[in-house]
């Protein structure tokens, strides 16, 4: 009897622990590789501890500063399904045509019954709807519409390929092939092939668009993708237009649209969910299809740096999300201010009436002395520059001037440049910060003799340059704690 009371209470308590485990939710397991890519460099070949890398789970990622510096990449180059993310370069190409003076913002937009049959995401527009270009391209950006996004390729496509104005009968494209302007689906096409060719013009290494909404399943299926690396160029694109700015950072928002004769507004919810979440959030565009993957296209600014990430493939639609940011905040906190001056010594600097306790860096030889320096610090002695600090140490390298004559506080005795993974990050002149007079007539002809006598034993005959500035090692908190 005992026997069996023990057996039914090991069942109840591995019944209990089944139970619980079934419960739990997953625990989250870092997902940094070897062959990520910090700064140009593998993890690997950097020697960087998993706690100094981003912990993402996108199969593909990218992280871009607006001036093109790429921090981070995962697979960046590799070829893959990008889904809605595609609409960047619709409204790239649109909004590109405005600037042209093809089209206005207020261009009138025509929802056909094709654009409203494509289904998946959708703006709610209804067959025979117009609106202005500008209603449409919040309609295609906001909740990611694909309605929207035929709307405006075959309103616009047309007239892209060659037509005179949107009232016009008779396209040429460019292979000489002429289409009715009341032709949507070549008119669609005129667009797409403006979309490929913005692409090229953009650099893109990897990338093909074969419909304007990015769906790539059952009649969309075909060659159509891209890269993470290639769609933050098209981000870094469309973020320099302050239409495509507003309308990405805007969240939900309402439009109205003509339906029947009679103005109908229509709620759009924003599919980005760091808007309004993350501080730093400003857009841009989410990307979902069983190829595809949860992915998102996003941009932050602190203040300081705007920055974009790409995430595609990742394990949820909220996790694209966290790994978005998860990019933005590990590139944020692994930027720093570095002081270009490190010396113990200073002195007093007098320019101009006013006297300022500088750093002295070096000290320079004056070529007329034999034994006389001029104290050097940086034309800027307060200069900083920011850097990232995962990029390795910084170095220095000095050049100094030949110094004669009277020299005088201020004045430009070298130049001082450094460099991090030998790649020039700051230069600064170096200047006096002390006047040094010359030597006079019965100076200079004690100097010669005394440079003749040197001369002949082989002695020095000017003083020798000292550089006193340090380069202070790069200490992360992050690398120290793993």
């Amino acid at each position: 009897m005992k026997n069996r009371c023990a057996s039914l209470v090991a069942c109840a308590l591995a019944l209990t622990l089944a139970c619980s485990t079934v419960a739990a939710p997953a625990m989250a397991f870092a997902d940094v590789r070897k062959a990520d890519v910090v700064y140009g460099q593998t993890v690997d070949a950097r020697g960087l501890a998993v706690a100094q890398c981003p912990n993402i789970d996108a199969e593909y990622a990218y992280l871009m500063g607006a001036d093109g510096t790429v921090y981070f990449e995962r697979n960046g180059t590799n070829p893959t399904q990008i889904a809605s993310i595609t609409k960047i370069m619709t409204a790239i190409v649109a909004l590109d045509a405005v600037a042209q003076g093809k089209l206005t913002l207020d261009t009138t937009v025509t929802v056909s019954a094709a654009a409203v049959e494509v289904g998946e995401s959708s703006a709610g527009l209804a067959a025979g709807d117009t609106m202005s270009l500008e209603v449409a391209l919040k309609a295609l950006l906001v909740p990611s519409g694909n309605d929207a996004s035929v709307a405006i390729a075959e309103t616009a496509g047309a007239l892209l390929a060659g037509m005179a104005n949107l009232n016009g009968t008779e396209v040429v494209l460019a292979g000489g092939a002429k289409i009715s302007a009341s032709d949507a689906a070549a008119a669609q096409d005129a667009f797409v092939a403006a979309m490929n060719a913005k692409a090229a013009e953009l650099g893109c290494v990897d990338t093909v668009f074969e419909n304007p909404h990015g769906l790539d399943h059952e009649q969309f299926a075909g060659d159509q993708h891209s890269c993470a690396a290639d769609v933050a160029k098209m981000a870094q694109y469309a973020m320099k237009n302050e239409m495509f700015r507003s309308i990405v950072a805007g969240g939900d928002t309402g439009i109205v649209v003509m339906r029947d004769g009679a103005r109908t507004t229509i709620d759009l919810v924003s599919t980005d969910e760091l808007i309004g979440v993350y501080e730093y959030a400003i857009g841009i565009k989410t990307g979902t299809t069983l190829l595809a993957g949860p992915s998102f296209a996003g941009a932050a600014y602190n203040g300081e740096k705007e920055l974009y990430a790409i995430v595609i493939n990742s394990t949820s639609e909220a996790q694209r999300f966290n790994d978005a940011q998860t990019l933005f905040e590990w590139t944020y906190a692994h930027e720093r201010d570095y002081v270009l001056a490190n010396s113990s010594q200073t002195a007093s600097m007098t320019v101009n009436g006013t006297a300022t306790e500088v750093p002295v860096v070096a000290e320079v030889p004056h070529s007329e002395w034999i034994d006389e320096t001029v104290k050097a610090t940086l034309a800027d002695p307060e200069a900083s520059i920011r850097i990232f600090d995962l990029n390795g140490n910084v170095s220095q390298s000095l050049e100094f001037d030949e110094v004669k004559g009277n020299v005088r506080a201020g004045d430009k005795v070298g130049t001082i440049t450094f460099k991090q993974r030998n790649a020039v990050v700051a230069t600064q002149d170096l200047v006096a910060c002390e006047d040094v007079t010359a030597p006079d007539f019965l100076q200079g002809i004690g100097i010669w003799w005394d440079r003749l006598f040197r001369g002949l034993s082989g002695q020095p005959q000017v003083a020798s340059s000292v550089t006193l500035n340090e380069t202070p090692l790069i200490n992360d908190k992050t690398a120290a704690a793993a």
